[in-house]
């Protein structure tokens, strides 16, 4: 395996296990040319809008009335600048890794002996996620905790995702190499000989993926659910439901909420699976597009009770959605999906349970299986046939929190984490 790195820095920071040493990497901060705004500008000006009579409900999708408030406001109101600069605040990074691009944001901990902690984010997610919870992993001291448990945090994107593109020479990326791509970063690029790590959607199976093949070099692990890592394999992996009818005869409350939940991923699914370079000319072409089909994930899949702007203002719709713009990565991020799918996860070893870092998962109230309420949750992922997969030590359920864990509900988050790495590093 080979690693190409940027040039060296002369920072001096603290390394688990190693001491203070230099950071092995030059800070590159983002910045995205003004002719990429210009265009931006231009095409959100040319929106060409469908008829959406009738939608008020939402019943066929993201309706017109909100899209075009949020793209009426993208033109003339937002500032990418002010959203660079908040970014900016944290150290970047550009390197290859086995000639992958990869970009991640750092925050160097603030302890006596900080652990080296990589947190993976999925779709429609992008690293600008996980700035919720950045601060307090890194600097527990600032916020009331224990400099002891002080992380080094390394926020990556996503290959395809982002600021880590284009892959023109890894089209058959997907989360199984993302996780050894992540290993060769935090051991070989960063030299790390341990280190901890997190993450949730896609996220949560590299993470898991990390925990299956390398054990051995991680303290444990933190994952936003506990999802097999065979989920995409199979002929039906596009199909939540795997083809099976609605059991008959369930209680009409629970029927509901099956409906529901089968609702919030089938299209998502299907479509990112069977057809995502079909999908990804239209979303690269307009921004409108492009925003009408994340947006309707982040407001069917976070905890919002009706109003998205209780989750994310605005500003942080838009800032999400132009690290998608302006890299031009939206299909290369939904291609992931099919690659899951194409490219079939097997194991590495047959040892039980497959994933033996010792494993943390949060559960949300949002995500509740049907008919399973949050004090059950625990229970119903011990009786399952997904608990036997991990090495589980600290499974907690809130009862509030959608998909984007660490942004709708970071402070559970973090306390989550720690207690998971308490003991172990």
């Amino acid at each position: 395996m080979t690693v190409e790195e940027t040039t060296m820095s002369n920072e001096t920071t603290p390394s688990h296990g190693a001491g203070a040493r230099p950071f092995p990497l030059e800070p590159t901060p983002i910045h995205v040319p003004d002719d990429v705004l210009a265009d931006l500008r231009q095409r959100l000006e040319l929106t060409r809008w469908p008829d959406d009579v009738g939608n008020e409900d939402r019943h066929y999708g993201v309706n017109r009335a909100y899209l075009q408030e949020l793209i009426d406001y993208w033109r003339t109101g937002y500032d990418w600048r002010k959203a660079e600069a908040a970014i900016n605040a944290y150290e970047h990074h550009h390197v290859e890794v086995e000639g992958v691009p990869v970009h991640f944001m750092r925050k160097p901990g603030v302890g006596p002996d900080p652990t080296p902690l990589i947190l993976t984010h999925g779709w429609p997610w992008t690293f600008w996620h996980w700035s919720k919870v950045i601060d307090p992993l890194a600097d527990p001291g600032a916020y009331g905790g224990d400099p002891a448990e002080a992380f080094d945090v390394i926020v990556p994107s996503f290959p395809g995702f982002g600021f880590s593109a284009p892959l023109p020479n890894h089209p058959d990326m997907n989360f199984w190499k993302v996780a050894d791509l992540w290993h060769t970063l935090m051991t070989r690029t960063l030299g790390h000989e341990k280190y901890a790590a997190a993450g949730c959607d896609v996220g949560a199976m590299v993470t898991g993926q990390l925990g299956h093949k390398y054990a051995d070099e991680l303290y444990a692990i933190h994952i936003g659910s506990g999802q097999k890592l065979t989920l995409f394999n199979g002929d039906r992996a596009w199909d939540l439901s795997g083809g099976r009818p609605i059991p008959e005869g369930l209680p009409a409350d629970v029927h509901a909420q099956l409906v529901a939940f089968e609702k919030r991923f089938a299209v998502h699914l299907a479509a990112h699976v069977l057809g995502p370079s079909t999908l990804a000319y239209g979303l690269s072409d307009s921004p409108a597009g492009m925003l009408a089909w994340i947006l309707d994930r982040w407001v069917n899949w976070s905890d919002n009770g009706g109003d998205i702007e209780t989750v994310f203002t605005k500003d942080d719709l838009l800032t999400h959605a132009m690290i998608f713009w302006v890299t031009n990565t939206i299909g290369t991020s939904i291609r992931t999906y099919a690659n899951n799918n194409r490219y079939p996860w097997t194991p590495s070893h047959d040892r039980q349970p497959a994933v033996e870092a010792p494993t943390g998962i949060t559960f949300v109230a949002y995500e509740n299986p049907p008919g399973v309420s949050t004090d059950r949750r625990v229970q119903s992922f011990l009786d399952g046939d997904r608990a036997a997969w991990y090495n589980h030590v600290n499974l907690t359920a809130h009862d509030h929190g959608g998909h984007f864990i660490p942004w709708e509900i970071p402070d559970l988050w973090v306390d989550d984490l720690r207690r998971t790495f308490r003991g172990r590093r």
